[in-house]
């Protein structure tokens, strides 16, 4: 049930808000009021033409929202649609939006979101239904024919436990394509991601082992001059010079000559204390500089070794991604996509398994719903033809004609024909 309407910048509407009430609402006004203006925002919002002429004079653009109450039948129909496009909000309420700008440009929305025409259409036909002098019934569109029988069959939940079925074989039939579509070229697939992989787990990068091997490297590239530059370290702090002594005998008479003093003058005892430690600071960097030239190794070989390593890093990370972390994770979805090409052929069995139970599900429920409008539509016709009756139009006959989709690619009904499926089912209904 249509509860708001609001219309701005729309023709010769500079701005309408409306809200209705159930039951039946008229609007009254003389030609030119705006009634058949209102009709066409209307027909605007539900996907018609969205022509440039709607906007008004002074304006950008021509906007008309309608909030809808989901109440009647309709509500499993609408809801169907809503959680098939994921626009879903509130599921007793739904609302249409129609902008129309002066270049030209249209938007629909559902929601608040985005949506295209075709979309705004096929749910507004469900809300809807306008008549008019120059309007054709939805009684008049075949493609409405379909709907009206079922509202009055009231098959509603066969034909959601039908469409559940439908769409679970959609899904199915596009994971089978792609995977046949996979299949198709997997032996050089599967030889190119064998290649990568066993090229990226035979090097067994470990992360952070770049950063390492630099500074390895670094140092075994240097080690003369690290050698170099740590012996004459020692030679000044521990061994001297003939000409000059060493710095720990400089700073061990100085220790002593203000050990000395403090004796004497207690309020120096903290210089002899800090002469002291440094004295001590300057023996731990002795036996620091001492341990490191144990450990500066002059080793041609390992630095080719390392450099090799380094060489073999930067092949990969410039092949598979910019870091170690980028080349492990490659590797990962490489064995993964090897797995799935392996186990497609198991896979693609198992579906065409599931396929033919769905088939035979999907026909099934399919003939017994197609039951039930058959048999809701010689009910239907009666009905009519009575009210027709009263109507002193007792000679017309009204009928529902039943046809079955064909299709090569459907599936095999008892009498050996072949029918085609979609959402609705695979009936053809003309009244």
């Amino acid at each position: 049930m249509l509860t708001e309407l609001h219309i701005q910048n729309f023709a010769i509407i500079d701005k309408l808000d409306l809200r209705f009430d159930s039951g039946l609402i008229i609007l009254t006004g003389e030609t030119g009021a705006g009634k058949s203006i209102i009709l066409d925002a209307v027909v605007m919002l539900l996907g018609g033409k969205a022509d440039t002429t709607f906007v008004r004079s002074d304006s950008d653009a021509a906007f008309v929202e309608a909030v809808f109450q989901l109440t009647g039948p309709e509500k499993e129909a609408v809801h169907f649609i809503l959680n098939r496009e994921e626009l879903m909000d509130d599921p007793n309420y739904v609302v249409l939006m129609r902008e129309v700008r002066k270049e030209g440009r249209s938007v629909a929305r559902i929601n608040g979101r985005t949506v295209n025409v075709g979309l705004l259409k096929e749910l507004g036909a469900l809300l809807i239904d306008i008549h008019g002098q120059a309007e054709h019934l939805s009684l008049l569109d075949p493609r409405a024919h379909l709907g009206l029988l079922d509202r009055y069959a009231e098959v509603a939940r066969p034909l959601s436990d039908y469409r559940q079925t439908y769409h679970s074989l959609l899904n199915l039939r596009r994971e089978l394509n792609d995977l046949r579509k996979s299949q198709s070229d997997a032996d050089r697939r599967i030889e190119m991601l064998t290649y990568q992989a066993e090229e990226i787990e035979s090097a067994r990068l470990k992360v952070g082992e770049d950063e390492e091997l630099r500074k390895e490297r670094d140092r075994l590239a240097n080690a003369e001059a690290l050698a170099q530059n740590a012996q004459e370290a020692l030679a000044v702090l521990d061994e001297g010079s003939p000409e000059t002594p060493a710095a720990t005998d400089l700073v061990g008479q100085a220790a002593q000559a203000l050990a000395t003093l403090a004796k004497i003058d207690a309020g120096q005892a903290e210089l002899a204390n800090q002469a002291e430690l440094l004295l001590d600071t300057i023996s731990d960097v002795i036996h620091g500089l001492r341990d490191y030239l144990d450990e500066i190794e002059f080793n041609p070989k390992r630095l080719e070794d390392v450099e090799e390593r380094l060489d073999v890093i930067h092949s990969l990370t410039r092949k598979y991604g910019g870091s170690i972390p980028a080349v492990i994770a490659y590797g990962e979805d490489t064995r993964k996509q090897l797995e799935t090409i392996t186990g497609a052929v198991d896979r693609i069995n198992d579906l065409e398994m599931q396929e033919a139970k769905l088939l035979e599900k999907v026909a099934k429920q399919g003939g017994v719903l197609s039951e039930k409008r058959k048999s809701a539509a010689i009910s239907m016709g009666k009905g009519i033809e009575t009210e027709l009756g009263d109507l002193k139009m007792a000679s017309a006959q009204f009928g529902v004609d039943f046809q079955t989709k064909p299709d090569v690619n459907g599936a095999p009904l008892a009498d050996g024909r072949r029918i085609a499926f979609d959402q609705n089912g695979f009936d053809r209904v003309e009244f």
